[in-house]
């Protein structure tokens, strides 16, 4: 196959270190994975039923490029409810991820610059190339916090949008309602789109959630049914903002995804109104073994959401990735801060496992804050 038939574009889109990971565990005997962001909880059956039935009625043709009336109908009550917006429409996705590809394609010209925030997930810098446009990182170490100063610092005239992601992954950080408010405040006052990426908001263990959109009716939203209910096999996502831009994204939607999977669609219509505590709860409770294991032989922050922890390397490792790599001998597969930061000094773990594999992953952990000779 010739060189010359691959697009210059993809020379700027990297392989994703997170399944490089996935695909070592195939390889390994009993690994410790804490590498892959993926709920170690099933659809719940109610869901499973639904989508059962759905098939077997008969519901596997396309459905509208917008989404299922009935699903999209339910997901609209629960967003005028919050928002009371007069202008939020809804468009069902092909996943999260499908709908910050729609996103970031219908608003990102070349040369425009997309404001991210260092550490982010793998995919956000690989869109806005894929896009077209410039990523622009702004440094959030050591807190993890949103600075204001340091955005408005980025800020240039090429500035189309700013990417938020709370609670974040990698770090499991969640943004206050103050820095939430401050920055969709001055995204509205400088006429810069704030894409809000909220499929961890689910998963919020010492205070509510805020969403930018909650100060700024023309942030979109990009959530998903994913990580909340355990589908992220599915590829069922959903976004909502102002309906110039949902317009624009059923316009691309209709030549690229076509629509989210038809009788999955039709089995979620009501399940937003499931009860997600007992699944927030668990994590909550894994949330705080990662932190009593760890906080006091690294320099660990209390992750408020999501279902990560970033951790920073132990004295005695060059880098994370180094650190990544000690910890393969021991079966255990972290992913090292160079795949979700331009600095490689913190490693991620993800806790959405088994009580057992959380265990062993913690033991090994301690024992390697000792340094490479001792552990």
């Amino acid at each position: 196959m010739s060189e010359a038939w691959i697009a210059s574009r993809m020379r700027q889109i990297e392989a994703s270190g997170i399944r490089k990971a996935f695909e070592l565990s195939k390889k390994m005997t009993d690994p410790i994975n804490l590498s892959i962001g993926l709920p170690d909880f099933d659809v719940p059956d109610t869901i499973k039923d639904a989508a059962v039935h759905a098939i077997q009625q008969g519901q596997n043709a396309y459905t509208l490029t917008m989404g299922l009336p009935e699903l999209k109908a339910h997901i609209q009550q629960q967003i005028d409810a919050e928002y009371g917006h007069p202008d939020r429409p809804v468009i069902v996705t092909a996943g999260t991820s499908g709908g910050l590809l729609l996103a970031l394609c219908c608003t990102v010209n070349p040369g425009d610059e997309v404001i991210l925030f260092d550490p982010y997930f793998v995919m956000y810098n690989n869109l806005v190339a894929l896009a077209g446009g410039t990523p622009v990182l702004v440094d959030t170490y050591p807190d993890f916090k949103i600075h204001l100063d340091r955005v408005k610092a980025a800020v240039t005239p090429r500035t189309k949008c700013i990417l938020l992601n709370s609670p974040n992954n990698p770090t499991g950080v969640v943004a206050s309602a103050e820095e939430v408010e401050a920055l969709a405040q001055f995204c509205q006052e400088r006429n810069i789109l704030l894409i809000s990426d909220e499929v961890y908001r689910t998963f919020c263990y010492d205070g509510p959630f805020a969403s930018p959109a909650r100060y700024n009716d023309q942030v979109l939203v990009v959530d998903g049914f994913s990580k909340s209910y355990g589908m992220t096999g599915w590829r069922l996502g959903f976004a909502h903002g102002p309906t110039h831009l949902i317009q624009e994204m059923a316009k691309l939607q209709q030549f690229s995804f076509v629509c989210a999977p038809s009788p999955l669609q039709k089995a979620v219509v009501g399940a937003m109104d499931l009860d997600l505590k007992p699944q927030e709860g668990a994590y909550r409770t894994k949330r705080n073994k990662v932190v009593a294991a760890l906080s006091d032989l690294y320099d660990l922050g209390n992750p408020g959401g999501a279902f990560y922890a970033f951790p920073k390397v132990p004295e005695g490792y060059a880098s994370a990735s180094e650190f990544a790599a000690a910890a393969i001998p021991h079966n255990l597969l972290i992913i090292p801060g160079n795949v979700f930061s331009k600095r490689d000094t913190h490693f991620r773990i993800s806790y959405a496992v088994s009580d057992r594999t959380l265990e062993r992953g913690l033991d090994v952990l301690r024992k390697m804050a000792a340094g490479p000779e001792k552990g």
